[in-house]
């Protein structure tokens, strides 16, 4: 690791507040779907919108920081992430409503994929995989916060107003502290992150982030508005969705417990049995009964372990190349975002919302899957570098 030219907990502190930026972005959406497609009902398909824009901020940012550096990107993002809350809050055509949705998951591509790489760099194993979940954790504080506000505050333009403060405020922060540089070769570029796709390990775990990634945002985007079809109160459907990322902070926070105590991969596993049965959950769920809540919670807890753990796998098998290793990874699973978010929101168009719970649960069966396969593949490589 890099001689201290910053300070470790304060990057901490910022990498914190950058994923707790996305964290309202992932479900910027979601937590206001209802009222927003009673204006717009087209507004129904902004999700495949927010979804390019987050691929494109993953695309670009893993070779920027490894050869620039991160403060610069951090700030940049922010200010991204910020135009597209506060453009959400103003515009009320679809037009600029979709160019607002790319901003803002530009921003939040960039945050989410350097907030990572950044754990990743100003710790080492065995802490690392640990501090990663932590960070984690201040996602969903950022999710949380903005899906009770919501639910509490009829008017969602508040909430957004509130954000984009809290917003500039952390811009201010991280104008004020000093972040690791550039990788010390100071030449990586594109050309190497492609070369990168050569390696299995890469594939297999992206493969993995892809359906994870997908199963976020549609549960992010969609569970409300699913459920108040089935019949749910509005305000009730949205409370059901802070649920899922009460689940999404209580696992990680298990997860930061737990990871050093049992293998990490093993942990992983168990976590998506129980997303599972609450992605099993939720194809029952109704507005009579507490199911819809007792699905979110368990869906929440199950995915919550996926990124920490296999992006913690990725920085520590791709050190000098951290940055580039995760864009790549991230930018191959977050196509599933945009996939799962695309199939998705035809579904809902098309009438069929009862589909929903059929791709929760097809999600993590693929997961399940592709897991083992990943894990030995990871092995093999770990043990032929070493």
């Amino acid at each position: 690791m890099e001689s201290k030219s910053y300070s470790v907990p304060k990057v901490f502190v910022a990498a914190c507040a950058g994923i707790a930026i996305f964290g309202v972005i992932m479900l910027a959406l979601g937590a206001i779907m209802n009222p927003l497609t009673l204006r717009l009902p087209q507004a129904v398909t902004l999700p495949q919108f927010l979804s390019i824009g987050i691929i494109l901020g993953t695309i670009f940012f893993g070779p920027v920081v490894d050869k620039f550096g991160y403060k610069g990107l951090m700030i940049a993002a922010s200010v991204l992430a910020l135009g597209g809350l506060l453009g959400l809050a103003n515009f009320e055509h679809m037009g600029p409503l979709r160019l607002c949705m790319i901003v803002l998951g530009i921003g939040g591509g960039i945050l989410n994929g350097a907030t990572n790489a950044l754990v990743s760099d100003i710790y080492e194993d065995p802490k690392r995989g640990r501090m990663m979940s932590i960070m984690s954790a201040f996602y969903c504080v950022g999710a949380l916060c903005w899906t009770l506000a919501c639910s509490f505050i009829d008017d969602y333009t508040i909430p957004l107003t509130v954000a984009s403060v809290l917003i500039v405020l952390f811009i201010v922060y991280f104008c004020c502290i000093s972040f690791p540089k550039a990788k010390p070769q100071g030449q990586v570029g594109y050309t190497d992150s492609i070369r990168l796709l050569r390696y299995p390990v890469i594939l297999l775990f992206s493969l993995v982030l892809f359906f994870q990634s997908g199963l976020e945002a549609i549960s992010g985007n969609y569970t409300a508005m699913f459920l108040t079809k089935q019949g749910l109160d509005p305000s009730m459907a949205t409370l059901a969705l802070t649920l899922l990322t009460v689940g999404m902070l209580i696992g990680r926070v298990g997860l930061s417990v737990l990871m050093g105590r049992f293998k990490d991969v093993a942990l992983l596993a168990g976590f998506l049995v129980v997303a599972l049965l609450g992605a099993l959950t939720m194809y029952f769920a109704d507005a009579s009964v507490i199911l819809p809540y007792v699905s979110t919670l368990l869906l929440g807890i199950g995915v919550s372990a996926t990124f920490p753990v296999i992006l913690a796998r990725v920085g520590s098998a791709f050190s000098r190349m951290t940055g580039s290793a995760i864009s790549i990874a991230m930018f191959l699973g977050l196509c599933g975002n945009y996939s799962l978010n695309f199939v998705a929101g035809r579904t809902f168009q098309a009438g069929s919302s009862n589909l929903f719970p059929v791709f929760l649960i097809l999600a993590v069966v693929l997961m399940l899957a592709v897991l083992p396969i990943a894990t030995r593949v990871a092995k093999n490589f770990t043990e032929k570098n070493n």
